[in-house]
């Protein structure tokens, strides 16, 4: 029997969300049909007084309605140590002001609220340069500012692609190739001429199969995938940049990675996790606001949330 826990959210605007496809969206509704008391907030009604977080925030009812999917109740003005658990579930991009959020609520993980993921974590593990540890399962990969390590690294692997640090949902990704005679201008756009630190992979052709998700929860693999197509003539699976998604159960390979992964992520209070992986390599470790409960769910008759919120309710009984 689950016992009711006070719920806090920290995400965008629920008003603009599209609810068959958002992630926190699901977390609510399963969090409501357990009966927690839900509390919504957007950055901007965080503070720090003295110390201590405070927050403006409204109670939240949620219905599975494209019509009207949400209302809400009274506004107050508490503590955020004062609920059990926030999810910090804000989209990127991950700038300063994400930064600074994560600051504040420490000070309540650091008065027994659970923060899902633990915002130390979230700083530390950005989402294209964690990889770095777990470079065993991912394809040959270059950070830089420099010019000539990009057109080494393209003459070197032939087909590549390059990616901003801080991006989302398939944003200024190019795919070039050592003729591409654009391929100095997209290096000088990507790093600002050197004042920016960009990424290189060598592209892998298995996109073709989908770029697939990976949904990780503490360590622990949802057994299936969406695979997200790339678009006719696109190199992005990214449903966002119009890749279209299908199930998969994962392979062998898919396991092996988030064996090498999944402690990593346990050990750092990273409970909702997901992990991008093209043919047999890990591309990327999505942990601000990871997504595709929602397609999954329905695909294979899951409830994905449910699984979250029991690992949540584990770790408030420790």
């Amino acid at each position: 029997m689950s016992m009711p826990f006070s719920l806090g959210v920290v995400m965008d605007p629920i008003a603009t969300i599209k609810i068959h496809k958002d992630s926190t969206f699901a977390m609510l509704l399963e969090g409501q049909r357990r009966g927690c008391p839900i509390w919504y907030m957007e950055q901007s009604d965080l503070a720090l007084h003295d110390g201590r977080c405070i927050a403006s925030m409204r109670e939240l009812q949620v219905s599975d309605d494209p019509g009207g999917w949400f209302t809400f109740g009274e506004t107050r003005i508490a503590t955020l140590d004062s609920l059990d658990v926030v999810l910090m579930r804000k989209d990127p991009p991950f700038d300063m002001e994400y930064v600074y959020t994560t600051y504040l609520l420490e000070q309540a993980q650091a008065r027994g609220t659970l923060v899902v993921n633990r915002p130390g974590a979230l700083r530390d593990a950005n989402e294209k340069l964690y990889t770095a540890w777990f470079s065993e399962v991912c394809p040959p990969t270059l950070v830089s500012r420099r010019h000539a390590e990009f057109t080494a690294f393209i003459d070197t692997h032939q087909d590549v692609i390059l990616k901003p640090l801080n991006g989302m949902g398939g944003a200024s990704i190019f795919r070039v190739r050592a003729g591409d005679p654009n391929r100095n201008v997209i290096i000088e756009t990507l790093t600002a001429h050197g004042t920016q630190f960009s990424m290189a992979q060598r592209f892998i052709p298995e996109i073709r199969d989908g770029d697939k998700r990976i949904i990780v929860i503490d360590g622990e693999p949802v057994p299936y995938a969406l695979a997200r197509i790339p678009g006719a003539g696109d190199h992005r699976g990214n449903l966002a940049a119009g890749g279209s998604g299908i199930g998969v159960a994962l392979s062998d390979k898919d396991r092996r990675i988030v064996e090498t992964v999944g402690p990593r992520l346990r050990e750092q209070g990273i409970l909702f996790a997901g992990l991008d992986v093209i043919g047999d390599f890990l591309t990327e470790v999505n942990v601000t606001s990871p997504t595709c409960i929602r397609e999954l769910d329905q695909l294979y008759g899951l409830n994905i949330s449910a699984t979250l919120m029991d690992c949540i309710e584990q770790k408030l009984a420790v």
